[in-house]
């Protein structure tokens, strides 16, 4: 019976939540980089926010990203390492 309902939509499991905060942070260029994998699956997706305080106004962009690891840790190190990859590309034109 609780294959049926999985087959059909009505025993669909909730997503597990995000870590309660970040897992890493990196100070990067004048950039805040926090690290935020979450579960998907078995695996754990890159994801991560970039701020900075412009004009005293915080700016935050969130970025999510394809690659997913067997664990979190990973997946925040590699979250950092996207994030600083943002940060030098664009540096303030992310937030535009």
């Amino acid at each position: 019976m609780s294959f049926l309902k999985k087959l059909f939509g009505g025993g669909s499991e909730a997503k597990p939540a995000a870590p309660a905060g970040p897992v890493k942070e990196l100070e990067h260029k004048g950039f805040l980089i926090k690290a935020t994998p979450y579960k998907e699956g078995s695996e754990f997706q890159t994801c991560g926010v970039v701020s900075k305080e412009i004009d005293g106004e915080l700016k935050e962009h969130r970025f999510v990203r394809a690659d997913r690891f067997g664990d979190i840790n990973t997946a925040a190190d590699i979250s950092i390492v996207k994030g600083r990859q943002l940060v030098d590309e664009q540096g303030d034109r992310i937030f535009g």
